[in-house]
This record gives structure tokens, C-alpha cells and sequence, in this order.
């Protein structure tokens, strides 16, 4: 009986279990976690901050004895720790070794912490697992001081949910704007102004340099609260912290929020005879070098059609599509990856923004841009040739579909170019008068109706 072995219990790795056995109805699959938590969404994790769903809410799947019902094995609190491509088998860290005939990494991704002095002591949480979320709900108090270090695409969904704990937030982000893996400088700068119109503090350029505690004496708010919850004192810092930035000032801190980025957890894949660069390397069947190994998910580095190179793109809807191209192959039927598809679409405290493709521009391309200051608009157009490669917007909330649709279709606009480089606005014109001729994605027709 064939044996497939998922490392990693994430979106990816179950939508490639429940894909394996759809197809497979008779082969052994064991999906391998390494938390003691049912398979849950990180991406619900805010929503449980704020209050809209309880942890329940954040499990993939809500039936009762879902995978026991699929003949699914799961296996929670354990990692794996050695992949020997060569003798096929995956050692993990209770000590047990597993056979497979193939293997899917979905490995997913974690928190990349700065080498910050201080950064490890009590008080200080990424914002990442249930664990986590259940620390930062206890020290997140109205009123409690809370400095989040990354005001990426992660800090941005994390801020909102702290914001509406009632805590004084304080960002700092490294970037010389908010969202800079995302936004070019004047989108940046619009989100950032958004943010402090909304009573955040937030300092762009900076970064935080040293986290100092207080004494046993002073326990300020958060060991007012210890005392109340009955939380031990060691989990909580003994009195407000002291955050000192790079630009010379000195904030205080009930609770510091680490969202400085993730990297892929690959490590245990070292020696393994499995490629790897930025992410584990995959062909357009997500199968890696060694056959019958295959990567989904924030761990996989996979070609994107758009930019012409293999990159990482750690979104959910990659996740899911690389989950089911891998899972149909590593049953036997060929199905390959479009494209890995670059997109971000960001609510910041009620302020919409959008990145598609390559939104900074490539070399000897065109672009064109059209702001609104006084109503908080921006968008931003890249071109190659007659072909739109990338775009920006920031409360432009008309046609985001239609934006992806040009991008990610590669539409040849003709004459549609020069007209969007006149005026960018008629992003619905130009794909009603190129893309459907041509035949491309219909991803649209949401747009379409609400013309």
C-alpha cells in the first residue's frame, strides 16, 4: 500500500491530504503537525484577538472525527527533525521513524526574530500560533501600552486587531514606509498618515535597538493583571519595559509584539539530498529535486510566470493551489502549477490597499500613476511593452479584480496601453476591450457586475 507522508498540518498540508484521498481511496496518508492543536488557519488568528471567532473558529475543518472519517492519520506535538531522500524515510522528534513513497513539505514558515537585546524576556510575543494569541489576549488590555516591531502585510492585519482591544499602540517599522514589501513610497507614506489620523503612533526608519525590563518593585499594569488572571510572574515582565529605538527615543511597553517577518522552516531538511534556496525548490509539478518529494505552502520556492523567476509567496490561496497540484501528482495524475500568483490585498483599519505582480516596475518598463491626496487615493501601473506587469492602489477599492486579472493573464493591451497611461482609470475598459477578446481569466465578473 502506497504511504504518503505530509510534514506539516497547515491549509497546505491538509487540502494535500483530503486531495490524496479523494483520488487515492485505498492509500495510507499520515499528516504530521507540530503543534498540540487541531489543523487551524493562521490567518484566523486576528479575528480571534478581535473577538469575531472563538478558537474553534480557527480549525480548518469543524466536523467531528473529519480526518478519523478519511482514514487520515494525524499526528500532533511532533516535527520532523532528519528527510533521508536516499533511504526515503523521515525521522521525527519523538524519536520515530516513518517510511514514505512520497513525501509533501509543507512545512509552512516562522517567525524571523531580530538579535535584539532584551527581545527574548518576558512580555514579548510574535503573534503566530494559538499559543501565542492566547498570551497576547491576556496582556492586550484596554489600556495596556503595546509596541509591535513590523508594519509589513502581517503587522498591518495584527495591528488591527489590537486596535480594536483598545490598547495605545505604538509600530515601528525599519522601511522608510509602512507595507514596504508592498507599497512604493507615496502608497506607503498614504497608510502610514491613515494609521496616526487612527490614534497610532507609528515610526517608519527606526528600528528598536534594546528592550529593557524593570524592577521587581514596579509591576506596573501587566503584573496587576498576573495577579488578577493568576498568571505567574515569570511569563509576565516585571514592570512597563523600556524599548529604545535606533532614532534615539525611548517608548514604553506593557507588551512588545514581534512582526519583523517569517522564514521558511527548511532546516531539518539540510543533508537531505532535497535542494533548497530561499524556500525547497519545486518544478511546475511541486515536485522537488529528489522524485516523489514534493513542497506546498510558505516552505516552497516555486516559478511565478509574472516576474520570470522562482520566488517564495507565503498568501494562502498559493498554499492551497501548490497543496492540490502536488497531491494530484503524487497519486500519478500530471497537473501543473499556473503560476504563483503574487497578490495582497490589505484592510488597514479600514483603509483598503492592493499589490499585484511586479508593482515596483522592471527595467525599461513604463509607468503611471494618479493620486488623490484629499481623498486618500493612489494608484500606481507598471508596464512592459503593452503588457501590464504590476500595479499599486490605496483606497481604491473599483475593479481589484480586474487589476489581478490584466497582471496575472499577461493580456496584450495594444492601444489599451497608451490610453491607461493617459488614464488610469479605465482599468475596466481596457480589460472588457483586450482580456475577454483574447480569452483570458474571467476573474472579473464580480467587477463587471458592479459596473
Amino acid at each position: 500500500m502506497t504511504h504518503h507522508v505530509i510534514l506539516g498540518a497547515g491549509p497546505a498540508g491538509v487540502i494535500a491530504a483530503e486531495t490524496i484521498r479523494k483520488h487515492a481511496p485505498q492509500d495510507r496518508i499520515t499528516l504530521i503537525g507540530d503543534e498540540n492543536e487541531a489543523p487551524y488557519s493562521r490567518m484566523a488568528i486576528p479575528y480571534l484577538l478581535i473577538g469575531n471567532v472563538g478558537e474553534e473558529g480557527t480549525h480548518l475543518r469543524h466536523t467531528a472525527g473529519h480526518f478519523d472519517s478519511l482514514r487520515i492519520a494525524v499526528m500532533r506535538g511532533v516535527r520532523a527533525t532528519t528527510v533521508n531522500a536516499e533511504a526515503r524515510t523521515v525521522v521525527l522528534s519523538n524519536g520515530q521513524t516513518l517510511a514514505f513513497d512520497t513525501l509533501l513539505i509543507a512545512t509552512g514558515s516562522s517567525p524571523a526574530t531580530p538579535p535584539i537585546p532584551g527581545i527574548h524576556g518576558p512580555g514579548v510575543h510574535s503573534c503566530w500560533t494559538l499559543a501565542d494569541a492566547r498570551a497576547i489576549a491576556t496582556l492586550a488590555q484596554p489600556g495596556a501600552k503595546v509596541l509591535q516591531m513590523g508594519a509589513g502585510f502581517i503587522g498591518c492585519i495584527i495591528m488591527e486587531a489590537l486596535q480594536q482591544r483598545g490598547v495605545q499602540l505604538s509600530v515601528v517599522e525599519m522601511g522608510d514606509r509602512m507595507v514596504p514589501r508592498m507599497m512604493g513610497p507615496t502608497a506607503g507614506g498614504m497608510i502610514k498618515r491613515w494609521c496616526q489620523s487612527k490614534g497610532v503612533q507609528v515610526h517608519t526608519g527606526a528600528r528598536v535597538e534594546a528592550i529593557e525590563r524593570g524592577t521587581p518593585a514596579d509591576k506596573g499594569l501587566m503584573g496587576k493583571i498576573a495577579e488578577v488572571v493568576g498568571i505567574g510572574q515569570s511569563s509576565m515582565p516585571t514592570g512597563p519595559m523600556r524599548v529604545r529605538l535606533s532614532t534615539g527615543q525611548t517608548l514604553e511597553a506593557d507588551l512588545v509584539i514581534s512582526a519583523t517577518g517569517v522564514k521558511p522552516n527548511i532546516g531539518f531538511l539540510e543533508n537531505s539530498g532535497v535542494r533548497c534556496l530561499v524556500g525547497v525548490l519545486t518544478d511546475e509539478h511541486l515536485q522537488t529535486n529528489v522524485p516523489g518529494i514534493y513542497a506546498a505552502g510558505d516552505c516552497a520556492e516555486a516559478f511565478d510566470k509574472v516576474s520570470g523567476k522562482t520566488i517564495v509567496s507565503a498568501i494562502q490561496p498559493n498554499a492551497a493551489e501548490q497543496a492540490r497540484v502536488a497531491a494530484l501528482n503524487m497519486v500519478g495524475q500530471r497537473a501543473e502549477l499556473q503560476g504563483v500568483t503574487q497578490i495582497n490585498v490589505l484592510d488597514t483599519l479600514g483603509l483598503i490597499s492592493s499589490s499585484f505582480g511586479n508593482w515596483e516596475g522592471v527595467p525599461g518598463g513604463e509607468h503611471v500613476e494618479l493620486t488623490d491626496t484629499a481623498a486618500g487615493k493612489h494608484l500606481s501601473l507598471q508596464f512592459q511593452g503593452d503588457q501590464m506587469v504590476g500595479c499599486n492602489s490605496v483606497g481604491w477599492t473599483d475593479h481589484v479584480g480586474v487589476m489581478r486579472g490584466l497582471v496575472e493573464g499577461q493580456v496584450k493591451l495594444g492601444e489599451w496601453k497608451d490610453k491607461l497611461m493617459a488614464d488610469p482609470t479605465r482599468l475596466m475598459d481596457a480589460y472588457l476591450a483586450a482580456a475577454q477578446g483574447q480569452g483570458h481569466w474571467n476573474g472579473a465578473a464580480d467587477d463587471r457586475r458592479r459596473a
